[in-house]
């Protein structure tokens, strides 16, 4: 029997980390985590006032979510988290090494249309160009998959599930 991964659902806003984390948990049957609620309150108010974050402001955050993930390790869980740069997932990874990342992608102007639909998030679409220039995708060295985000979540989740299922099986 397979070992469960904890998975980290990466992208930019706007991309469905927070739809499509939990319909891939409950697809896996693991717990979900929800990486906007490990933000500490300045953080948010930070980004709720249209300022990007910078790295310092992303470090304690980063390590919560590692600290959940390393907490999962063997049990299985699925986590958002922007996971924007490289070195932010090489954190994560050191707090919990064998996670896995779905890197949810679109292009800006489906991604911009679905921002501007959420109601009561604090990242407003202004900081949409913000998380594109920083944004680093997967490098082939990194443990993952890229999921396109056109479709309905169902369609999303499922593209999701299909692509984890070909990750070789020492990654699990």
């Amino acid at each position: 029997m397979r070992t469960p991964r904890v998975v980290v659902v990466m992208g930019v806003a706007g991309t469905g980390k927070t739809t499509i984390g939990p319909l891939l948990a409950a697809r896996l049957g693991v717990p979900y985590a929800e990486g906007d609620e490990f933000h500490p309150s300045a953080s948010i108010a930070k980004m709720s006032a249209g300022v990007p974050l910078d790295d310092t402001d992303r470090w304690p955050w980063l390590d919560a979510i590692g600290r959940w993930a390393h907490g999962r390790a063997g049990l299985g869980g699925v986590v958002s988290s922007s996971a924007l740069k490289r070195s932010y997932r090489d954190r994560l990874r050191a707090a919990a090494p064998g996670i896995v990342f779905v890197h949810l992608t679109g292009d800006r102007a489906l991604v911009e249309e679905r921002m501007s639909r959420r109601q009561g998030h604090f990242m407003p679409t202004a900081l949409l160009d913000s998380q594109f220039a920083t944004l680093q995708p997967l490098e082939p060295d990194e443990t993952g998959v890229v999921v396109n985000v056109s479709g309905s979540p169902q369609e999303i989740t499922e593209r999701a599930v299909e692509a984890l299922a070909t990750l070789p099986d020492s990654t699990r």
